[in-house]
């Protein structure tokens, strides 16, 4: 491996992992995604802890919370008794990948609590409590469009959705 490639990669690699907060996870976890991301073979935990000089736990659970994000998945190689793991790697499907948990662990639970609020508030009728129902249903109403948005995005292919987006940012 050249000098120039592995500096290449570590950067790659520490850019992903400061990336990793602004979609919900963790750095280490986003750090172990992009070595997966980048390497050409399946590796095992213990290559995943080498290369990235962390614990067995922290590799671990990183692995198994990367494998329920559905970024990446169990390979079994013949002979092998140990456990690897490659990353998915088409750039559109990580996407919706990480759109659908996003979803699924922040947008649903806030829609469920501004439901709530709103039903709760219904039929108060002091002037902070209008005010705190009307509040709820703005909100309740643009948390479902997200949502709607979301589930509408993740089932797109790619060239639709690059035909979409261009529309939108009026290039094209």
């Amino acid at each position: 491996m050249s000098e120039q490639f592995k500096e290449s990669k570590d950067a790659f690699i520490a850019q992903w992992g400061a990336l990793g907060s602004s979609w919900g996870i963790s750095r280490t976890m986003a750090q172990v995604h992009a070595l997966l991301m980048v390497s050409p073979e399946p590796m095992s935990t213990d290559e995943v802890m080498e290369d990235l000089v962390i614990s067995r736990g922290n590799a671990h659970t990183n692995l198994k919370d990367l494998v329920s994000w559905g970024l990446i998945r169990i390979v079994v190689k013949k002979g092998e008794r140990k456990e690897f793991f490659e990353a998915e790697k088409d750039v559109w499907k990580m996407f919706t990948l990480v759109l659908k948990e996003r979803q699924r662990r922040e947008i649903d639970p806030a829609l469920t609590l501004l439901q709530d609020c709103a039903e709760n508030t219904e039929n108060d009728k002091t002037a902070e409590g209008v005010a705190f129902h009307q509040q709820m249903k703005e909100l309740e109403g643009f948390a479902q469009l997200a949502s709607n948005a979301g589930d509408k995005i993740s089932r797109l292919k790619y060239g639709p959705a690059l035909k979409i987006a261009a529309k939108l940012l009026g290039v094209g």
